[in-house]
């Protein structure tokens, strides 16, 4: 980590959840930070934490929609002051529990807005700043299992288009990544693909506190370790990809999935599918 010492870094989302435990680690690490949010108290309450444990690391909390291409222009082109970006982590991400089939395009388009279009013009915007200096630079997408796959039971939340949202962010990574090593910069780009994390997102839904009683959450600083991880790799080497899921009996995985599920069933039967899988 000693050759990120004193570069910059710009996070997105960063005054609560992943986004503040992301900025914390690297601030840890002597990596200066500007943290975007929206979130003003959020914000203030970050800036007042990180000065109270006095990291190396110089805090920028800046307020920022990233919807707003302006905005986001704005906070490039403060950090060219500074230097430049050197780490630039997508993290920011919304989420709506409405089904797609009874939503609306506002809806669509705010998800989509955040977590693709906003991902692509950062990084966008962050590689061009580290090729202009022609510096080392690494891009962290934070993405999502449901980019992946989806859950398998249909009485889980409805996350209406978050997880179209995370499959295109997650090829969105995969597409840069090819470019990156076509144009042979010294550039690198992680995907970061978090399960169910402990955050205001899946604080929001009843179901998913259900499931949190018996599946074990992940922490946000767990998705902070993981990057932090990756950043200190040697320059050679490419983290293409990073799964982050909790660690549980499979027994107890399948039960927890399909739970609501077999509360629609007799209690008989529940009965029984409990004492023949579970016992």
């Amino acid at each position: 980590m000693d050759r990120w010492l004193g570069k910059t870094a710009i996070v997105t989302g960063a005054a609560a959840g992943i986004g503040e435990a992301i900025t914390c680690a690297l601030l840890q690490n002597g990596v200066n930070v500007v943290a975007l949010d929206v979130q003003k108290e959020g914000l203030a309450k970050l800036d007042a934490e990180c000065k109270r444990k006095g990291f190396p690391g110089v805090l920028n909390a800046t307020y920022c929609d990233i919807s707003c291409e302006d905005e986001i222009d704005a906070v490039f082109s403060h950090v060219e002051t500074l230097g430049g970006v050197d780490i630039m982590v997508n993290n920011a991400g919304v989420c709506d529990y409405s089904r797609v089939i009874e939503s609306n395009k506002k809806t669509f388009e705010k998800l989509l807005n955040i977590n693709v279009l906003a991902v692509a013009v950062c990084t966008n915007k962050a590689v061009r700043s580290m090729r202009e200096r022609n510096v080392e630079g690494h891009i962290f997408n934070i993405n999502s299992v449901l980019g992946r796959h989806l859950l398998l039971t249909t009485n889980m939340p409805d996350f209406n288009l978050y997880p179209a949202t995370k499959h295109g962010s997650v090829a969105l990574t995969n597409v840069v990544r090819r470019e990156l090593a076509a144009l042979q910069v010294p550039i690198r780009i992680t995907g970061i693909n978090p399960g169910s994390v402990k955050t205001s997102i899946t604080a929001h839904s009843e179901t998913m506190k259900d499931y949190f009683e018996k599946v074990p959450y992940i922490l946000p600083r767990d998705i902070a370790d993981a990057l932090i991880y990756a950043l200190g790799t040697r320059p050679e080497v490419q983290v293409r990809s990073i799964v982050i899921s909790s660690l549980i009996n499979i027994g107890k995985l399948f039960y927890a999935l399909l739970n609501c599920r077999l509360r629609s069933l007799p209690s008989s039967i529940l009965e029984s599918f409990h004492e023949e899988y579970l016992r």
